[in-house]
């Protein structure tokens, strides 16, 4: 079995994947970091030697390659992931994918008191970043919404979620 997380950054992909794996007993992966090992780099500086062109075209070889392994997994892909090349199709092609839907207050809120580690949205004012991820939003949730489930996680726990999600699955 594969499990594919997915939704807006801050929604808390990662959390969730290593708590729904260990109670499924299952390995849990992040995309992002998989692709690190794999490229002896860090995503920033992928992105900032050799752009993000060449970033997609290798989140996609990557992603294909685990989702057509053999392996069981709970897997936390990056928030652009669902939104490029033809990853939305793998996703729901083999994988039981999973939208972590977060409303624009419950983001801004978390995104908010993480800026300072988040590259992307660390140099914007309140006004800009609440626009930036408003947009964002407006643009990727047609691929979010593709998932085979919606799990909304407003004002719920770590533990909630990861409990509904193994009611779906």
């Amino acid at each position: 079995m594969k499990v594919v997380l997915l939704g807006y950054m801050g929604s808390g992909k990662s959390t969730i994947s290593n708590n729904l794996a260990n109670k499924l007993g299952m390995k849990a992966l992040d995309l992002d970091d998989y692709i690190s090992v794999k490229e002896k780099d860090t995503i920033n500086d992928i992105f900032n030697k050799k752009g993000e062109i060449y970033f997609r075209l290798k989140e996609n070889n990557y992603l294909n390659e685990l989702l057509n392994s053999e392996k069981s997994f709970v897997l936390a892909v990056g928030g652009g992931t669902p939104c490029y090349a033809n990853n939305m199709d793998l996703i729901k092609t083999h994988s039981n994918s999973i939208y972590l839907k977060a409303n624009l207050n419950t983001l801004y809120d978390r995104l908010h008191s993480e800026k300072a580690s988040r590259p992307i949205i660390s140099n914007l004012n309140d006004d800009k970043l609440t626009e930036f991820i408003a947009k964002h939003l407006f643009e990727r949730a047609p691929f979010y919404e593709q998932a085979n489930h919606i799990v909304v996680i407003d004002n719920k726990d770590v533990d909630e979620i990861v409990d509904e999600i193994g009611k779906l699955i």
